[in-house]
């Protein structure tokens, strides 16, 4: 049998870091693989190799003029995590090209890092390590008059996908009352998932600890501005695990460092960070450089993800493991490319 051809040109990630070790083995095994390397994409290769093409593994700009030199094109695995505005999605629903996604391989990742950040600040895990290694910590319960349970404390979560999810799984042990905000989700799926639907401004006023997990559309960006975040109680956990672009982050960076409330955040407006940003200078404000999800165990997950679905489309049969772009909602999706 002759092997379909699969052209993959990954950037921002890199092949090997998707397929590692056996994964590579079974990809080339399965298909006629043409990589185009790990760099950003040349598109003079890219359109030089679409003639025959059976699937497309990156996170190319794909307008309908250049999908139609490959007529034979039935998938796009998406092994960065974003439904990205720079494919003509029409032409491919019009076509039964499957575009899919591999976001939800980072969501334990991220779900795993927002519980480790939620016991830190609340329990002042990295404050107290500076504290120490300064010369001025504070010993036994002195040094803990500020420190609280996660443990039955109440929770909010603001968007229920693939993070909000995973997350509910990990605070099983901690038996929190939590509270979902998602305008796509029924209230009656949240009320099933154990949760109760909540109002966004009953999540920010009533709860403990706040996650933030909600996607970026065209309709949601900055939803989080100033008079939302005023909302937030003093003694309240904060936690931007989604993208920077749904929230006021100036606003955010404002009250925190008034103390308002406390704050973590995975993710930034600009990436890197200004040297010279206000966020780096705030002491109410937990910083990690975008690395809740990227870890070596969710890129290979990425890459068993799409030979699994690779192999089903290969078959006739429809993509299980990936997400897939939906009509009703995917050209809604506003997110940038990180970095």
């Amino acid at each position: 049998m002759v092997k379909k051809k699969v052209v993959a040109a990954p950037h921002p990630q890199s092949l090997d870091i998707v397929f590692p070790g056996d994964l590579m083995g079974e990809l080339k095994d399965t298909v006629q693989l043409e990589s185009l390397g790990d760099d950003p994409v040349d598109y003079d290769a890219l359109d030089g190799n679409l003639e025959g093409t059976f699937a497309l593994i990156g996170q190319m700009d794909l307008p309908e003029e250049r999908l139609k030199r490959a007529p034979d094109l039935k998938a796009i695995f998406n092994v960065e995590g974003n439904f990205y505005q720079n494919i003509d999605y029409d032409y491919c629903f019009r076509n039964n090209i499957h575009v899919l996604n591999c976001g939800a391989a980072y969501s334990q990742a991220v779900a795993e890092m927002s519980l480790g950040m939620a016991l830190d600040l609340s329990r002042g895990i990295s404050r107290e390590d500076r504290r120490f290694r300064e010369g001025r910590e504070v010993y036994l319960s002195d040094g803990c008059r500020d420190s609280v349970l996660l443990s039955g404390s109440e929770v909010g979560v603001i968007g229920f996908g693939n993070l909000g999810r995973a997350m509910l799984k990990l605070l099983a042990p901690f038996h929190c009352s939590i509270k979902v905000f998602d305008p796509w989700i029924p209230g009656n799926v949240i009320l099933e998932a154990g949760c109760i639907p909540a109002t966004l401004e009953d999540v920010l006023k009533t709860t403990r600890f706040i996650f933030v997990f909600a996607g970026v559309t065209r309709e949601n960006q900055g939803f989080l501005n100033r008079e939302k975040l005023e909302m937030i109680r003093k003694d309240s956990f904060f936690f931007l695990m989604s993208r920077a672009a749904v929230v006021d982050f100036d606003a955010l960076c404002s009250l925190t460092s008034q103390g308002a409330f406390t704050a973590a955040t995975d993710v930034f407006p600009q990436e890197p960070l200004a040297g010279d940003h206000p966020a780096r200078r705030n002491d109410h404000l937990l910083l990690s450089a975008h690395r809740a999800g990227g870890i070596p165990q969710a890129f290979s997950l990425i890459g068993r993800m799409v030979l699994d679905d690779l192999g089903l489309i290969l078959r006739g049969l429809p993509p299980l493991r990936m997400q897939k772009a939906q009509w009703e909602t995917v050209k809604s999706f506003a997110s940038k490319p990180a970095g």
